[in-house]
C-alpha cells in the first residue's frame, strides 16, 4: 500500500492532499510547484477548477484538458526532478493572476486552468489524509526491519530519506556509508522516518497528524460554513444545501450523501472481490511457477544424465565395433604375412636346389672325358628340363598383395553424428518402453519380484505402469499390476515354472511400447511356514512359525503360507509332543476351510487323522480307508500333493501309509494341520518327492 499513499510529485507520503478533477491527488505544496502560467486568453472556457462547478467531466476531457504536447507549453525548464520521474515546474510568480495559470496532473497529464480561487478551488482529499495518518501511526508502533539483511532481518537502525530504505547498523556501514556521493543523504531514526516522509519536499515544521476520530466533517469549498449533505450524480461530487439553493445543480440528479456513500462502498467491495480472486489466482500462479523452477532443475539434471547415458552408449557401441574391425584387420594382416612367409620359404628352397644343380652342371661341362660325360648327360638334361618346368608361370608372382582389400565407409555415419540433434516434436508422445532391471528381479518360492526404470524422460509425465505375466506355460499374458510404483512382487505363482514378464508405461496421451521380456523361474520345491494371519486364535506358533501347538482341548486348524495349483509337492510334519492319544489331522485345504473343527469335517479339506494305533482318511466328514499303524513322539507324517495326477498320498516315517487317499483334486490347495493342546508338531519343507509310490 506504500505506493498508493505517496505523492507522485515528491515521492513522499501525502501532506495536505488535494483532489484534482481527474480524481488523482497531489500534495498542496507540490501543487504549487507544478502550476504553469499560460498566455492570457488561452485558457479554455470550461477548465476552471471548482469544488462544485457544473462542468461535465467528459466535455472537460475533450475541451478543457491539455497535455503539455497538446497545449504547446511543454518547453518549461524543470528546476528539479521527483523520485518517480515526474517533472516539477518552477512555481508561478506570486504576482501572477491565477486565471492565467493551469496545473497538469503528473499521472494522466491532463491540464486544468485555475479560477480566481487558485488551488483553494480544489477539494481537500480528507479520506486520503486520514488513511496516511493511520498508516503513520501503525508504522510508529511496529519496529521497522532492515531491508538488506538476507536472512532473519533485524530491527532497522536508520532510514535514508532519499533512498527510502531501512538499514541496520552493519548494512548501513557496508551499503550506505556516510561518505562520497552518499554523504549528503539524510539518515533518520526509523521512528521519525514516517513523519519525515510525510513532511514532503516542501520542508517546514513536522506536525503530528490528528487521529482519525478527531477529523471534522468536510465542508463545502464554495460555502465554508456548510457541511456536505447531498451528492450530485451528474457532477460526481458532494454538495451542500446552499449549492442546491443556488441552482447550479437544479436539473441534476441529486441523492442523499449517506445513500450514495453506502452504494459506492458496496460497488467498491464487489470490485475488490473480483480483484481479490485475481490476486489469489496470481499467488497460485506464482507457486506454480516456483514449483516449475524446481521441476525444470530436476528435469534438466535427469535429461542431462539421460543424454550422457545415450552418448556413452553410442561411444561404447562404437568402441565395441572398433574392436571387432581391428580384429578383422589383424586376421587379414596375419593371413597375408603367413602367405608371404610360406612363399619366401618355398621359393628359397627351390632357388637353392636350382643353384646347386647349375653349379654341378657347370663342373660337368668342364670335364674332358667324352665317355664319362655321356654317361650322365642324359640324366642331367632331364633334371635341368624338369627344374625349368618347376618355374612355371605364376611361380614367381606373389600370391597376395600388400594392400588390404578392406574399405570402411564412415561418411554416412559421420554425417549422421554431425546431424545428431534434439527433435522438437510438437506432438505429445507416449512414454518410451521401460527397462527391466535384471539385477533387481528375483524369485522366492512361488513369488516373483520385478523392478524397472524409465530410460528417457517423456514430454508428458508418466501416470503409471502396467506389469504383465504369462501363465507359466508360454500362454497369454495377463495384467498383474497397474500403478505408479516401479517395484512389484507377484505372489501365488506355480512352483517349478518359468514366467515371461514385461512392463509398459502410460500417460495422458496413451500407452507406450512393452519392455523387453524377462524370464523368471520359480522354485522347484516349496519352502514355507505356518501362516499366523489365517490361523485360529487358539493356535500357538513358535520357532519362526515352523512349530505349532494349541491352547484348546478342541481341534483347531492352521494353514501353510504356500498355495499350490500346479506341480508335485511334498512336506513332512515331525511329532514333537504327543500326550493322551489325541487325533491330529494332516492334509490340504482351501483357504476358507473351517478353522474351529477337525481338518476334513467340511468339504474344503482333505486329511488323514491318526492316533497311536490306526488312521482314517476324511473329507466332508466321511471316514474311509482305516489303516493300522499310528504315531508317537518323534514320528513323521508326510503329505504328497501331486497336481499332475490330482491326488493326495500320506506317509508315516517315510513309508506310504495306505493307498492313494484322494483323487480328482483340482484348484488351489494349501498345507493344513489340525491339533489340540496335547500335540506339538514342527513343519519340514523343501524335501524331495518320495519314490516307489504304490497306487
Amino acid at each position: 500500500m506504500d505506493e498508493e499513499l505517496k505523492c507522485p510529485v515528491c515521492g513522499s507520503l501525502f501532506k495536505d492532499p488535494i483532489l484534482l478533477p481527474c480524481s488523482h491527488s497531489v500534495c498542496l505544496a507540490c501543487a504549487r510547484n507544478i502550476i504553469v502560467q499560460t498566455p492570457e486568453g488561452d485558457a479554455p472556457p470550461h477548465s476552471r477548477a471548482s469544488g462544485n462547478s457544473d462542468y461535465d467531466y467528459l466535455d472537460m476531457d475533450k475541451m478543457s484538458m491539455y497535455s503539455e504536447t497538446d497545449s504547446g507549453y511543454g518547453s518549461y525548464t524543470p528546476c528539479l526532478k521527483s523520485p518517480n520521474g515526474v517533472r516539477v515546474f518552477p512555481p508561478a510568480q506570486v504576482g501572477g493572476v491565477h486565471r492565467h495559470c493551469s496545473i497538469t496532473c503528473p499521472l494522466c497529464h491532463r491540464s486544468v486552468s485555475l479560477d480566481e480561487r487558485g488551488l483553494r478551488g480544489f477539494p481537500r482529499n480528507r479520506l486520503l489524509e486520514a488513511i496516511v495518518s493511520r498508516y503513520q501511526q501503525r508504522g510508529a508502533t511496529s519496529a521497522a526491519k532492515c531491508q538488506l539483511c538476507d536472512r532473519n532481518p533485524v530491527d532497522a537502525a536508520v532510514m535514508c530519506e532519499q533512498c527510502d530504505v531501512y538499514y541496520c547498523a552493519p548494512c548501513q556501514q557496508r551499503c550506505h556509508p556516510s561518505r562520497g556521493p552518499l554523504a549528503k543523504h539524510r539518515l533518520l531514526p526509523p521512528s521519525r522516518a514516517g513523519n519525515a516522509a510525510a513532511a514532503g519536499v516542501g520542508g517546514g515544521a513536522q506536525q503530528q497528524q490528528p487521529p482519525a476520530t478527531a477529523r471534522k466533517p468536510a465542508t463545502c469549498a464554495n460555502h465554508e460554513a456548510e457541511n456536505f449533505s447531498m451528492y450530485c450524480v451528474n457532477c460526481k461530487t458532494p454538495v451542500c444545501l446552499k449549492c442546491l439553493e443556488d441552482g447550479k445543480h437544479a436539473k441534476h440528479d441529486v441523492k442523499p450523501l449517506a445513500v450514495m456513500w453506502k452504494q459506492h462502498k458496496c460497488q467498491l467491495s464487489q470490485a475488490l472481490n473480483g480483484v481479490s480472486d485475481k490476486a489469489k489466482d496470481a499467488k497460485e500462479f506464482l507457486v506454480q511457477l516456483k514449483n516449475m523452477l524446481q521441476q525444470i532443475q530436476e528435469n534438466g539434471v535427469e535429461f542431462e544424465a539421460c543424454l550422457v547415458a545415450q552418448c556413452d552408449s553410442l561411444i561404447e557401441a562404437l568402441t565395441r565395433q572398433k574392436a571387432k574391425l581391428l580384429t578383422k584387420v589383424t586376421k587379414e594382416k596375419e593371413y597375408k604375412l603367413k602367405v608371404v612367409r610360406d612363399q619366401i620359404t618355398h621359393c628359397t628352397m627351390k632357388l637353392r636346389q636350382t643353384t646347386g644343380m647349375m653349379e654341378y652342371c657347370l663342373e660337368v661341362i668342364k670335364e674332358n672325358d667324352p665317355s664319362g660325360f655321356l654317361q650322365i648327360s642324359d640324366a642331367l638334361i632331364k633334371r635341368v628340363t624338369s627344374s625349368q618346368d618347376q618355374w612355371v608361370k605364376g611361380a614367381l608372382e606373389p600370391k597376395v598383395g600388400p594392400e588390404f582389400d578392406l574399405t570402411l565407409n564412415t561418411d554416412s555415419l559421420l554425417q549422421t553424428i554431425l546431424q545428431l540433434d534434439f527433435t522438437q516434436s510438437k506432438v505429445p508422445l507416449v512414454p518410451v518402453a521401460p527397462l527391466l532391471q535384471l539385477e533387481k528381479c528375483c524369485t522366492r518360492n512361488n513369488s516373483a519380484t520385478l523392478a524397472w526404470r524409465v530410460t528417457a524422460p517423456s514430454s508428458n509425465a508418466i501416470e503409471g505402469y502396467v506389469l504383465e505375466l504369462d501363465d507359466g506355460n508360454g500362454g497369454q499374458y495377463r495384467e498383474v499390476y497397474v500403478g505408479k510404483e516401479t517395484v512389484c512382487t507377484v505372489d501365488g505363482l506355480h512352483f517349478n515354472s518359468s514366467y515371461n514378464a514385461r512392463v509398459k508405461a502410460y500417460n495422458s496421451i496413451g500407452v507406450g511400447p512393452y519392455s523387453k521380456t524377462v524370464v523368471l523361474r520359480t522354485s522347484d520345491v516349496a519352502w514355507f511356514t505356518f501362516d499366523p494371519t489365517s490361523a485360529h486364535r487358539d493356535i500357538v506358533l513358535s520357532n519362526e512359525n515352523q512349530t505349532v501347538t494349541c491352547n484348546s482341548y478342541d481341534d483347531r486348524v492352521v494353514l501353510g503360507t504356500a498355495a499350490f495349483s500346479k506341480g508335485i509337492h511334498y512336506w513332512e510334519v515331525s511329532i514333537d509332543r504327543y500326550d493322551n492319544h489325541p487325533d491330529p489331522a494332516f492334509g490340504v485345504a482351501r483357504i476358507n476351510t473351517m478353522k474351529d473343527m477337525m481338518l476334513g469335517k467340511d468339504d474344503k479339506a482333505w486329511a488323514m487323522y491318526v492316533d497311536n494305533n490306526r488312521s482314517w482318511f476324511m473329507h466332508n466328514n466321511s471316514h474311509t480307508n482305516r489303516a493300522e499303524g499310528g504315531i508317537t513322539k518323534g514320528s513323521t507324517v508326510g503329505v504328497l500333493l501331486d497336481l499332475t495326477k490330482h491326488t493326495v498320498t500320506f506317509f508315516i516315517n517315510k513309508e506310504q501309509h495306505g493307498p492313494t487317499a484322494f483323487e480328482n483334486l483340482d484348484g488351489v490347495f494349501m498345507p493344513a494341520v489340525s491339533l489340540n493342546r496335547n500335540v506339538q508338531v514342527t513343519l519340514l519343507t523343501g524335501l524331495e518327492v518320495p519314490k516307489n509310490i504304490k497306487q
